[in-house]
């Protein structure tokens, strides 16, 4: 499960916009929203990229951001409590 936060920290840190950012990584807008919110998974070669793009060079921040067991519910939107899109 991704931080939705500490993502939109880092992504706002970059000063890259969300459209080119999912372009990198092979990725219209919308599918980039509906990973970044946990409504899909990143695979491993998108993670690398985003990693490289925001600089997220430390592997426990990767670990962190990427592999969160727990994330906070308005970091998902409200979808952790089972609302949201079914």
């Amino acid at each position: 499960m991704t931080d939705t936060k500490e993502l939109q920290k880092r992504i706002d840190k970059s000063g890259l916009k969300q459209k080119f950012i999912a372009e990198q990584i092979g990725l219209t807008s919308w599918g980039f929203a509906r990973k970044r919110d946990n409504l899909s998974e990143f695979t491993p070669s998108e993670i690398d990229g985003l990693c490289n793009l925001l600089h997220i060079d430390e592997l426990e921040d990767r670990f962190a951001i990427f592999f969160a067991k727990k994330v906070e519910a308005e970091s998902t939107n409200g979808l952790a409590d089972g609302g949201g899109v079914p």
